[in-house]
């Protein structure tokens, strides 16, 4: 299936919280920019980034309350390259990022897999993944 315009999108966008939207968007710009992504929109309480299109939003919750982590919650950007991969990893490291899995492949999510997964400024869980193999469909 060809994507022929955001319709045919499956998910419309996801957002995340942070307690410091300046920190985020010093954190995730650069960061971003390592897969191609840039920030799309900016708002008070709100960052959007995409490609040309706001699909990742880190934002103040809307209640106003602190944001908090969820648990089994994360969110993958994909990686053009194995090197966008390791770019991604070591930008978000020298950024303040925590590891949480240094690039390469992970065998139990099969052989086309290479990523990495690394704890954001507020903790939230995101992965830069590579898959090499072509779409079949």
């Amino acid at each position: 299936m060809i994507l022929k315009n955001n319709h045919d999108r499956t998910i419309c966008h996801a957002s995340i919280g942070t307690n410091d939207l300046g920190r985020a968007k010093a954190f995730y710009q650069p960061l971003l920019a390592t897969l191609d992504v840039e920030l799309v929109s900016e708002y008070g309480h709100a960052l959007a980034f995409g490609k040309g299109y706001p699909e990742f939003w880190v934002q103040i919750p809307f209640d106003k309350k602190p944001m908090s982590v969820g648990n089994g919650t994360h969110f993958g950007f994909v990686a053009k390259t194995k090197q966008q991969v390791e770019t991604f990893y070591q930008t978000a490291i020298a950024l303040g990022a925590r590891c949480n899995g240094k690039p390469g492949p992970r065998p139990d999510y099969g052989d086309p897999y290479f990523g990495c997964f690394v704890l954001d400024l507020d903790g939230n869980k995101i992965e830069a993944s590579f898959w090499d193999f072509q779409w079949k469909g």
